[in-house]
């Protein structure tokens, strides 16, 4: 296994050996709980299905109820697929914790960023806006979106107002600064997607991949 499933707990600061303030995140990283093993016979790939989170049986349709006993465990609020590699051992009911992780590694962390509702092209796009003087009557527009008289439509991919956030991201390559195995706690340098309590993935970075992104 080279993943976990994991809750934000928050942002917070540590010092390192030479008095620097680092800004780190403090995830809960696992226990993640085998609830089924994928095989290339029978499903066509290689993955462990994994459960995080407890949740209550009446919030739970019977269909995952069934599932989830088959496997000898209570019901999941997070269930996700980690792909692994052929002969990896592992059956469903064994326990994943952030054992696995340890201090200067790297990792990459996927989550969900926080919803900002509809924005205008200035908070959406970074756009600097018209002049606060001289008569402006423009501040927070776009301006002129539109071609002549060809193509006389607007172009695929024009920066607009819209729906901002709420999109699934990935942070590559933080280093983890420290690993708490009683709490199942993960100090990682840097800021993570979503908000505090907000679900992630924590992903071990190959050491191929690791040097790759150094170079």
């Amino acid at each position: 296994m080279n993943c976990l499933l994991g809750r934000k707990v928050g942002m917070t600061q540590i010092f390192d050996s030479q008095g620097r303030v680092l800004p780190v995140t403090v995830i809960e990283a696992g226990p993640c709980y085998l609830l089924q093993r994928k095989e290339q016979k029978k499903d066509g790939y290689h993955a462990f299905q994994l459960g995080f989170a407890e949740k209550r049986e009446k919030r739970t349709t019977k269909a995952l109820l069934g599932h989830f006993k088959r496997a000898g465990q209570s019901p999941k609020r997070l269930v996700k697929e980690a792909r692994t590699n052929p002969g990896e051992e592992g059956k469903a009911g064994d326990v994943f914790t952030v054992e696995m992780f340890s201090p200067g590694i790297v990792v990459n962390v996927t989550g969900t960023t926080k919803g900002r509702g509809f924005q205008g092209v200035v908070k959406r796009h970074g756009f600097s806006g018209g002049d606060d003087t001289h008569g402006c009557t423009t501040h927070k527009q776009p301006g002129s979106i539109g071609a002549s008289a060809f193509p006389s439509r607007v172009l695929k991919g024009k920066k607009l107002p819209g729906r901002m956030g709420g999109a699934r991201l990935t942070i590559r390559n933080l280093a983890v600064i420290g690993v708490d195995k009683e709490r199942n706690l993960l100090w990682v340098k840097g800021a993570v997607p979503g908000p505090s309590n907000g679900f992630l993935l924590v992903e071990k970075v190959s050491k191929r991949r690791e040097e790759k992104g150094a170079a």
